[in-house]
Formats: C-alpha cells, sequence, structure tokens
C-alpha cells in the first residue's frame, strides 16, 4: 500500500505543511533519510541535522515549523517523538502484516492451556497445562509458559522468554539446600513488552505480578513474588530479587539490581548499574554508582571509604570533645 502524506495525517493528526500527495517509500534518521522518507527532530540539539537533511518530510514541534518547512514538508505536533512511534506501529502494521499459522505446528500446547483466538503462538513455543494467552498477544520464538501462568491481552514477548519457571528457594539443612517447592504462578496484564531471553519465576505461594504497560528489555531477572507496578520500564540486565515490590511508573536502568523484599514507590527511578540495598519511599532519582577512575585511585578511594565508619566514630568524638570544651 502506498503511503502519502495525507494518508498519515488522516490516521495519525497533526497539521501538515507541503504537499499532501508527496508518497513516502521509508523511515530514517534526519541524518541519513533520503528525499522520499520521513524523519523526525524530537531534541532541539539535533537541528543542526535538520538543516542538513535529506528527508521528504520532518515530523517536528511547532518551535521547528519555519526551520522544517524549508524546501520540504513538515508535519507539526506537541510530541514529535510520540507521533513517530505511532508511525512506527502504522508502518508496521501495513507492510508487514502477521502472517502463517496462528499457533505454528512446531509448539507445544497443552490441551488444557487456553489461547485467544486472535493470539500468535511463534515457533517451538511451550505452552504447560493451565496456561493463558489473551488477546492480540504475540509470542515469538522458544517462549515457555510455565503451568497456570497468565499473559494477558496485547502482549508481546520476545524469543527466549520463560515465565514461571522456579523461584530460587531453598531451606538450608545440616549443610545441605533443600527445595522448597514453588506452588504459586505469574500473572502478566495487559499490554506488556518482555524482552528476549528475560525470566520471571512463578512464586513460591502468592503470584509473581507483572501490571499493565510493564515493559521489560533483554536478559532481565525476576524473582519469585515480585510485584511490578504498571507501565514501570527495565532496562538490559536488570536483576530484582524476590519478594521486591516495585511501584507504579518506575524506571530501572540497565544492570542495576534491586535486593530482595524491598518496597520502591511509585515514580522512583534509578540509574543504570546501581544496586539499591534498602527501600525508596519518596519519588526521584537515586544512584549509587562507585566512580570509574584509573585503577590505581580506585583502589585508594576504596580503601578510603572502607575507613568512613571509623572516621565518623573520630568525628563524633572530636565533637563531643569540643562541646565540652565549650562548656567548661
Amino acid at each position: 500500500m502506498t503511503l502519502t502524506l495525507a494518508n498519515l495525517v488522516d490516521r495519525l493528526g497533526g497539521r501538515l505543511c507541503g504537499d499532501p500527495d508527496r508518497v513516502i517509500a521509508g523511515l530514517a534518521p534526519l541524518q541519513s533519510a533520503g528525499h522520499d522518507q520521513i524523519s523526525f527532530l524530537s531534541h532541539p540539539k539535533y537541528q543542526h541535522q535538520l538543516t542538513a537533511s535529506q528527508a521528504a518530510c520532518v515530523i517536528v514541534a511547532p518551535a521547528f515549523e519555519a526551520l522544517a518547512s524549508q524546501g520540504r514538508s513538515a508535519i507539526v505536533t506537541d510530541d514529535p517523538y510520540l507521533y513517530f512511534a505511532r508511525l512506527t506501529r502504522l508502518w508496521k502494521q501495513i507492510h508487514q502484516p502477521q502472517t502463517g499459522p496462528r499457533i505454528h505446528p512446531s509448539a507445544v500446547v497443552d490441551p488444557l492451556a487456553w489461547v485467544a483466538e486472535d493470539a500468535f503462538i511463534g515457533p517451538l513455543c511451550v505452552l504447560e497445562r493451565g496456561s493463558k494467552v489473551g488477546a492480540g498477544t504475540v509470542l515469538k520464538s522458544r517462549v515457555t509458559l510455565s503451568e497456570g501462568c497468565v499473559v494477558g491481552e496485547r502482549c508481546i514477548l520476545h524469543s527466549g522468554v520463560v515465565v514461571g519457571a522456579d523461584g530460587f528457594g531453598f531451606a538450608q539443612h545440616q549443610g545441605q539446600w533443600e527445595k522448597i517447592e514453588q506452588l504459586g504462578a505469574v500473572r502478566i496484564g495487559d499490554d506488556v513488552e518482555i524482552g528476549a531471553n528475560t525470566c520471571i519465576d512463578r512464586g513460591a505461594l502468592e503470584d509473581t505480578v507483572i501490571e499493565n504497560g510493564v515493559k521489560l528489555d533483554n536478559l532481565i531477572q525476576i524473582g519469585h513474588n515480585v510485584h511490578i507496578g504498571a507501565h514501570t520500564a527495565m532496562a538490559g540486565c536488570v536483576g530484582v530479587a524476590g519478594s521486591a515490590r516495585i511501584g507504579a511508573h518506575c524506571t530501572v536502568g540497565g544492570g542495576a539490581v534491586v535486593l530482595g523484599h524491598l518496597t520502591l514507590a511509585d515514580h522512583v527511578h534509578i540509574s543504570a548499574a546501581s544496586v539499591v540495598t534498602r527501600s525508596i519511599l519518596q519519588p526521584g532519582q537515586y544512584t549509587g554508582v562507585f566512580p570509574l577512575d584509573i585503577n590505581d585511585n580506585w583502589e585508594k578511594n576504596a580503601a578510603s571509604l572502607k575507613q568512613l565508619s571509623r572516621l565518623r566514630e573520630r568525628i563524633k568524638v572530636l565533637e563531643s570533645e569540643i562541646q565540652n570544651n565549650k562548656e567548661t
């Protein structure tokens, strides 16, 4: 299907400045877009790329309308990045429609599993007894839904995702570990996207819960009985230990770790590579990363850091002595 600028504006809104009959052949970044492609400007620091861009049309905020429309078309909207996101989905819907069987012949679906009529189950997926997949959800290749786990509507689970493996539960007895059976499941809400090879463990007694709109990147580990609030997003290689409760609209940067049984309030943002060792009950940005340095300097600073508790006690003593001297 041919898409003109008029088609795009009719479907996605915005105000068009330029030729409505201009045909768009593709989407591209500003610096590499060609004469038949559309791009976007979402941040003022990239406006120098706009001046040099060969794009047929650029999606811009009102402040850049005049600059964008010099020698090309422009679509003006309050949030160009959001507009471009919706354009990518429209483009894929038109040019890469879902094809092939609804449930791939190589998938293993237990007779007691339930799959919505418009869900898609990819190659080599495994759906165990009692698992459920909601309407419009897509499971890419090699996704595993363990017994009793539920995935809501319009979700995307990318290749290698494992939902409902046993949580890491063991009791120590006489120097050996005895397994604690994991009797809960995993409940995933609507509009959730889970990246490749991410693992979400089933609960020990209660369910592990991923609420609506959560976005998880690749290679994330979610421990048993974790509860993640709506519209929270986590970047790659995050680890969340068992029974942690993470609020809604939080973000966790790549490689960060949240220890078990902690609570993060709504709108908490954790910087990449941080280790959360205590509950955070107030919204805000939190960082716990020891600064990168030349190794010799880093070792000296680390050695000093280890002495901070002793230094604190010495300071307390000195302060007490000074106060006593003032009083006498």
